[in-house]
């Protein structure tokens, strides 16, 4: 696996590094047979170091995960335990899901929200305008409810976008508020 270590605002040493490397590579390893690469940005933040670790861990698949500390080791460590704990969530689930009958529809289900219809709306002098701060192209991929949550959950992302495998819509998952998952099926196939 290629990795990269850098230092923002501090200066990594080589035991540092030789440290991160091994705590990245055992970690991955052992649940991907050969991940792809990695970033390692370690930098302060006032008194404690923090340490964000990013891996492309296969196609389209990417796990990050970040640790504070007043230690750089520990940050290091905390980082990688963030990655480890994200990659054994996502070895159970695999091995539930194969173990379900009914396969992802079972599984996704439990993420299945009802929407809080009793939020109130803003008036128009307080409707505020966000502003597109950067676009970007991705693909759109052909994924199980399932399998886009735990790409959700892996990358630490707010959403994502996919064509449901089951009926060839597209669909979004994200992650509300609140901290749960809410799924948008538009054509309401989802509960077919």
């Amino acid at each position: 696996m290629q990795l990269a270590i850098n230092g923002k605002q501090v200066q990594i040493s080589d035991a540092l590094k030789d440290h991160v490397e091994r705590l990245v590579t055992d970690i991955t390893e052992k649940y991907f047979g050969d991940p792809l690469e990695g970033n390692v940005t370690v930098s302060k933040e006032g008194q404690d170091f923090r340490t964000d670790i990013a891996v492309h861990v296969g196609r389209d698949m990417f796990v990050r995960g970040q640790g504070s500390d007043s230690d750089a080791y520990k940050s290091a460590d905390k980082a990688g335990e963030h990655i480890d704990k994200r990659l054994r969530r996502f070895k159970r689930r695999v091995r539930d899901h194969h173990r379900a009958d009914g396969g992802a529809k079972v599984a996704a289900q439990q993420y299945v929200l009802a929407a809080d219809h009793a939020e109130a709306q803003p008036s128009p002098e307080e409707e505020w305008q966000p502003v597109v701060v950067a676009e970007m192209t991705t693909s759109i991929e052909d994924l199980s409810v399932e399998e886009a949550v735990m790409r959700l959950e892996l990358g630490d992302l707010p959403v994502v976008m996919f064509r449901n495998r089951s009926h060839g819509e597209l669909n979004v998952i994200y992650r509300r508020s609140d901290g749960n998952i809410g799924w948008i099926d538009p054509k309401g196939l989802a509960h077919g």
